[in-house]
């Protein structure tokens, strides 16, 4: 079984400078959706999370996040 991304509501991304993602799905079929959850620890120890429909989309939201903190 895989690690999951939180325990206890408690992000499991330790590691500065990593990140992780799980898949999950929302509704009933047929509005069923495809979402991704993401959590990236920046460097300096700061958790940047979000929910978006690609894991395209995450990362230009998490590269957002980076240039607003320089």
């Amino acid at each position: 079984m895989a690690t999951r991304m939180t325990a206890n509501g408690v992000s499991t991304t330790t590691t500065p400078g990593t990140e992780q993602y799980e898949v999950f799905y929302t509704g009933f079929r047929p509005r069923r959706k495809k979402l991704y959850q993401y959590d990236y620890r920046h460097t300096d120890g700061e958790l940047f999370s979000c929910v978006a429909g690609t894991l395209k989309e995450c990362r230009q939201r998490r590269d957002e996040w980076l240039n607003k903190k320089k």
